[in-house]
């Protein structure tokens, strides 16, 4: 039998496209139903911290901004052969902690091999993936910083539509780094040129510049 409170999903159908609202006092079974009753539905991202739920919604701004950052990942995967393993938005959660979040995008580098080949995840018992992304061209993802410290995530890289920022983990606090700890080859200002150029240049001449890039390093 559902545990969540009636309508509270009906509301969310309702929010509009860049929009956040916040639900107070939710239970952590209600959350749970609540991830349950949405399902995999990319609309939506949803945190968890103490009790407080939100919920964003999201554009298609959004949405083009993150399938680059994947398509970046991808590249590197090919022409540097290094083993990059994308997990999307997959729901992160510790009931313990009593925190849970929705990346933009996920993946794992240095802990890749642990995860191998299986296409599921449990949280419960698998690491935590290496670097999350947030794409904040419309909110600000910062105040999930803590969720995700305690979520042991390691590196957070946050694009707010005009530079990114890579956070590191380091006690149970981010501070900001100009070099990506997962892949040293990215730096702050690299990542920020090439986001930019897909608002200025397209998508396939930013993505053809990284790949030329990429090539000189081999």
């Amino acid at each position: 039998m559902s545990r969540r409170s009636p309508g509270r999903y009906e509301t969310f159908l309702h929010i509009p496209t860049d929009a956040i609202a916040t639900f107070q006092d939710v239970g952590w079974d209600e959350y749970e139903d609540l991830l349950e009753e949405i399902g995999e539905s990319p609309r939506f991202r949803v945190s968890f911290d103490k009790g407080v739920v939100q919920v964003r919604t999201l554009s298609p701004e959004h949405e083009k901004y993150v399938r680059f950052f994947e398509s970046v990942m991808t590249a590197i995967t090919l022409r540097l052969r290094i083993n990059i393993l994308s997990f999307g938005s997959a729901t992160m959660r510790k009931q313990g902690e009593r925190k849970g979040n929705e990346p933009d995008a996920c993946f794992y580098v240095q802990t890749a091999d642990q995860i191998g080949n299986r296409l599921s995840l449990d949280f419960a018992t698998d690491p935590p993936p290496d670097t999350a992304i947030e794409v904040d061209v419309h909110h600000d993802s910062r105040d999930k910083l803590p969720i995700y410290a305690a979520l042991g995530v390691i590196e957070v890289w946050r694009f707010d539509g005009k530079a990114v920022a890579i956070y590191l983990l380091e006690h149970l606090g981010y501070r900001e780094s100009q070099t990506s700890l997962a892949l040293p080859i990215l730096t702050n200002r690299l990542l920020t040129d090439i986001l930019v150029r897909v608002g200025s240049e397209g998508e396939l001449k930013a993505l053809i510049a990284f790949d030329e890039w990429l090539q000189e390093l081999r």
